[in-house]
């Protein structure tokens, strides 16, 4: 059994670690946008492409680094691909259940739109129900992957064309692009190395305490890869603008499994575990329709504080039940 000290040392390193590679997700997020007004990117353009993927980068990169580790032979095959999911079923719960109670509880009353509803939402979970699908067998192969890579690109391409110009949270226009351009590269570069180094002591933790590996993504990623939404819903709050929230929550929610699990899997294929296909999606899937049925059958449309309370007693219901069904994984 190895000595306490290694955990010493470990635990401090995966904290920056994962501190670095959100922090710097972030900065990089700030540069881009501001890039994308001073060239007067179309907004539909920068919400499905810079917020959406913007604020899932730490998901995604963990995925991209994991599948090239794993690729090469330098990280363990069912070990990180237990964590890199878990990680992605962690964040995205944490933003479908919690971040939208925070929402709720902060702003009051949202009443989302049926335009919402029907394409985003709804796409939302059909997502998950075509994941647990593609994993059933306990695998992501790389047709799976790229079939969800394909769906996410007919998702944006219908999205583009059905959209609606509407106000959205803008940074100022860059001062000096050349600058912004250079130090948002160098910021995604150092994201790549700061999920490189969380993955590898992630792998060591998991075989030091013999934990299982999605769990740990799910408490580690998944929680850290929710940071980025965190400060949207703080920035919607105090804006009063909280339907753009509440899109990039749900909007996280497709862009997470297909481009996530979809790019790592296109890559190098996936080893998922049972948990995954048995607990985490069908609990999303199942609890997201219950959820829409709440809100169109009691609430006639309309969410206050008391789903906000709801949604967030979800989430911990999820992490709960979780721990106590599948210890192992």
């Amino acid at each position: 059994m190895p000595v306490p000290g290694e955990l010493l040392t470990l635990v401090p390193v995966g904290a920056v670690a994962l501190y670095t590679l959100v922090t710097a997700a972030s900065r990089a997020i700030d540069r881009l946008l501001a890039l994308a007004e001073y060239y007067d990117i179309d907004e539909v353009v920068v919400g499905m492409t810079i917020l959406a993927i913007g604020t899932s980068l730490p998901e995604i990169s963990a995925h991209l680094v994991a599948s090239l580790g794993m690729l090469s032979g330098v990280l363990d095959y069912r070990a990180t691909s237990a964590v890199v999911i878990g990680g992605n079923m962690g964040s995205s719960t944490v933003q479908q259940f919690f971040l939208v109670g925070v929402l709720l509880i902060g702003y009051g009353s949202v009443t989302p739109t049926k335009k919402f509803l029907k394409e985003s939402y709804v796409p939302m979970l059909a997502v998950f129900g075509v994941t647990i699908l593609l994993a059933w067998d306990g695998q992501i192969s790389r047709l799976d992957g790229g079939l969800l890579l394909a769906l996410y690109l007919c998702y944006l391409g219908i999205t583009i064309a059905r959209w609606d110009r509407t106000q959205q949270l803008r940074e100022p226009a860059s001062a000096n692009p050349r600058r912004d351009a250079i130090v948002a590269v160098g910021l995604l570069l150092l994201v790549l190395l700061a999920a490189s180094l969380v993955l590898t002591v992630i792998e060591s933790i998991v075989e030091i305490l013999a934990l299982g590996g999605s769990m740990i993504g799910i408490v580690t990623l998944g929680v850290a890869g929710a940071l980025p939404e965190v400060t949207a819903v703080l920035e919607a709050i105090r804006r009063r603008s909280p339907a753009i929230a509440l899109g990039t929550l749900i909007g996280t929610n497709i862009v997470n499994p297909l481009i996530g699990i979809g790019l790592g899997g296109a890559i190098s294929t996936y080893y998922v575990p049972p948990a995954v296909v048995l607990w985490d999606l069908p609990y999303k899937l199942i609890a997201g329709l219950a959820f829409l049925g709440w809100m169109l059958v009691v609430r006639d449309g309309e969410l206050s504080r008391t789903e906000g309370v709801y949604l967030m007693g979800a989430y911990f219901a999820f992490v709960v039940g979780r721990l106590l069904l599948f210890p192992g994984q």
